[in-house]
């Protein structure tokens, strides 16, 4: 397994966390084939989120996204907690951002950049996921939690508000009576009860996540990309209520005649073969778009 640690990021995009005098939270990419592991790296603090580690989210995914190698993203905690959220210590500061960002400033930049990020994604959950912690999850397309994990939402125990792109994502997933409950309690909840409410894809035992994780992420990785990215873009259109998801269906109906995909699968199901499907997104070759 090749690890890189995002030092590039941190230097270039933002001041690193000497720099802003914090601690030693950084986020670390694992590659192993065609699987890229995000890792929230804090474990001293829970996984807590500092403002340069929420700064370092979009770069580190577009880099994942233009890499041809990588087809499906695994976003997870380090020492066996997702993430406790934002570090309490800069949330005020997190939440307000720089002049340029949006509502939600950073926190919402790092969750709309996952939640756009057009490959497969799947939030790998252990110990607690809370706040901030579940945003993130929450922008993942798969969520898969160990059995002990605890899922909260807590902006009534801070006296903050919640970000309204998370606040709708929330809504979308669990309807709006049990985002309510979650929102105005801070209430933490177990796996079960999380996916019974819709939050989660899947709960297995502790022993067993990453073995799980990496399943179904291999199963994800051998389909055909062209497939999971048009499908992952209309989903989310129709989700949000899109008035363009008619010209969106139209635009993956045409391109599907210039991918090389449709034809690779065809003929592998004829000859009961398994398809080595070659589309790898736009800034591959074999692309047409």
């Amino acid at each position: 397994m090749k690890a890189e640690v995002l030092r590039h990021i941190d230097a270039v995009n933002t001041p690193s966390a000497r720099e802003q005098g914090q601690g030693p939270g950084r986020l670390r990419i694992e590659r192993e084939g065609p699987i890229a592991r995000l890792v929230i790296d804090n474990p001293g603090r829970r996984n807590a989120l500092s403002r340069h580690m929420w700064q370092s989210f979009a770069p580190a995914l577009a880099g994942l996204e233009r890499d041809p190698d990588i087809k499906v993203l695994i976003v997870q905690g380090a020492g066996g907690t997702f993430s406790a959220g934002a570090d309490i210590r800069e949330v005020e500061a997190i939440l307000r951002g720089d002049s340029e960002t949006s509502e939600g400033g950073d926190l919402t930049v790092a969750e709309e950049a996952l939640a756009g990020f057009r490959k497969p994604t799947i939030a790998a959950i252990d110990g607690h996921c809370v706040g901030g912690g579940w945003e993130l999850a929450g922008a993942c397309d798969l969520r898969v939690a160990t059995e002990d994990a605890m899922i909260g939402i807590t902006p009534a125990r801070l006296g903050i508000v919640y970000p309204l792109s998370g606040i709708a994502r929330l809504v979308r997933l669990v309807g709006p009576a049990t985002a309510k409950r979650l929102l105005l309690t801070g209430d933490l909840i177990t796996a079960p009860e999380a996916q019974r409410a819709g939050l989660l894809s899947a709960t297995v035992p502790r022993a067993t996540l990453r073995h799980e994780v990496d399943g179904l992420a291999h199963r994800l990785a051998d389909g055909s990309q062209f497939s999971a990215w048009a499908h992952k873009s209309l989903i989310d259109e129709i989700a949000a209520g899109s008035h363009g998801l008619a010209e969106l269906s139209s635009y993956w109906q045409r391109e599907m005649a210039h991918s090389p995909d449709a034809a690779i699968g065809v003929r592998a199901f004829l000859a009961k073969e398994r398809p080595a499907f070659a589309w790898r997104g736009p800034w591959s070759s074999a692309a047409q778009i």
